[in-house]
């Protein structure tokens, strides 16, 4: 620093620390300078002033970290709209994890800050909101999204800036992006399971696929009636069925499932239904009279927090249909119960439930945590390249383990529905890989995903080529 700069910041340090000059003193014409600092002075006046500035930092920022030691965490989910019956939660649950994290000193000795958008459950609305998240507020990392169309959505914007972002919820599969960890189910982690319990253990011999009019239930639904296909159910048997987000108009379409068990067939539902319309679904099932020994349910997109929706009369009528997930709040573990109690103290109300895609958004969460730690960075390619290979207990009394390509391995539970609105777990697995690429699809059998050893998401076994580097949207 020139001379000059050193004299005006030593000037400006005694005045914040209230230094006195020494007296003024005559020159050689006899005329009156202005009042002169010594060097000791300067040097005291110094000290002062870098004491104060030290006590200043460590005071407005709580006593723990400087107001601009920040890493920003993204929260992508719906707020408004018809998921926010879903996806509130999982707001709420990142919120608790930050400030967990933060108790704990935060991530490389700086706070986590949460920053919060509604997307609104306006899927363009979610590229826009994901584009704001990492140009305008610079968020490290995105917790976000519950539909497919919503990922689908911010997919081409997370790419372009390599951004990172963890997805929470079951979904169809057939992708594996290299900015995104998907630490909900693949479908051979929920619906191949299902379907097979259906077969195998209820008999059942036809199949209702009823699902929102979206990318997951049609890409899960053409897996499953492949499946279904192969082990030997008729296609005349699959009944399959989409309706709009927010439909509430249930009475013809539950009246056409009754009717398919008009010859004596055994008839299922699996349910890819999303949002608020499950629940004038299961009032309509109620208000019909069917129950689980009629016609068994089993929903992909209901938990725990769907069925407080209910109320007690529709609930007693539901007892007994299913759910498949890879957690339910009644899993039996000192780590779900920590869970389940740092939720109730956090949120201040112990009737508030947990559920599966809460437990995904708890293991991504601190799998994000230990990675930026190891990586000493959250610089994205670093923290990609240290996620592969984490693992973390999950709440069900296993061990998740993140795999090279982006998925996570989970054990799968199928749910019985109770009267109080959670879940007897009837069936338990141990972890499962998940797999980006379905074996039942024939385009897709012969893909397979590795961004570790292949650095490719979408590689051609046969060929032995990378088809693309980027996601299909």
């Amino acid at each position: 620093m020139p001379r000059r700069g050193k004299i005006l910041l030593a000037r400006h340090a005694l005045a914040q620390a209230g230094a006195r000059p020494t007296e003024a003193r005559e020159n050689k014409n006899s005329q009156a300078t202005a009042p002169a600092f010594t060097k000791r002075d300067i040097m005291t006046g110094i000290k002062k002033f870098m004491l104060s500035a030290a006590l200043a930092t460590l005071f407005t920022s709580g006593g723990a970290f400087a107001a601009e030691d920040t890493i920003k965490i993204g929260v992508l989910h719906s707020l408004t709209g018809t998921m926010a019956i879903s996806e509130t939660t999982l707001k709420d649950t990142v919120l608790m994890l930050v400030d967990e994290q933060n108790k704990k000193g935060g991530v490389l000795g700086k706070k986590l800050e949460a920053v919060v958008v509604d997307p609104a459950s306006d899927w363009p609305l979610f590229a826009e909101k994901a584009r704001e998240l990492l140009t305008v507020n610079d968020v490290d990392v995105i917790f976000g999204c519950w539909t497919s169309v919503s990922r689908k959505s911010v997919l081409p914007v997370i790419e372009e800036l390599n951004g990172l972002m963890f997805y929470p919820v079951q979904y169809e599969g057939e992708e594996s992006s290299k900015n995104v960890f998907y630490t909900g189910a693949a479908p051979n982690q929920q619906a191949i399971p299902a379907v097979d319990y259906f077969l195998n253990e209820l008999g059942v011999e036809k199949f209702a696929l009823l699902g929102t009019d979206y990318v997951y239930p049609r890409t899960t639904n053409n897996i499953l009636e492949a499946y279904l296909t192969s082990k030997g159910i008729a296609k005349d048997d699959i009944f399959v069925n989409y309706t709009p987000f927010g439909h509430s108009d249930w009475s013809k379409i539950v009246a056409d499932v009754k009717a398919l068990g008009a010859d004596g067939k055994k008839v299922g539902v699996i349910s890819t239904i999303n949002g608020d319309a499950n629940i004038g679904f299961y009032k309509e099932l109620a208000a019909s009279g069917i129950t689980a020994e009629d016609i068994p349910v089993v929903a992909f997109s209901v938990g725990e927090e769907e069925l407080s929706g209910l109320g007690e009369g529709d609930l007693k009528n539901l007892v007994g249909q299913l759910a498949a997930w890879n957690y339910f709040e009644s899993a039996d573990t000192p780590e779900n119960k920590a869970f389940i109690e740092g939720w109730h103290a956090f949120t201040g109300n112990d009737k508030r439930t947990t559920n599966d895609p809460m437990e995904a958004t708890y293991i991504g969460f601190n799998m994000w945590v230990n990675a930026v730690t190891e990586a000493g960075t959250t610089e994205v390619d670093k923290v990609e390249e240290a996620m592969i290979g984490q693992k973390f207990p999950n709440l069900t009394g296993s061990t998740a383990e993140m795999l090279p390509n982006h998925h996570l391995t989970k054990p799968v539970l199928i749910g019985e529905i109770r009267a109080d609105g959670q879940f007897d777990i009837i069936s338990q697995t141990d972890p499962v890989p998940g797999d980006a690429w379905t074996d039942f699809l024939p385009e897709s059998a012969v893909l397979d995903s590795d961004w570790k050893d292949l650095d490719c998401g979408m590689y051609n076994t046969e060929t032995k080529t990378c088809v693309q580097l980027k996601s299909n949207y």
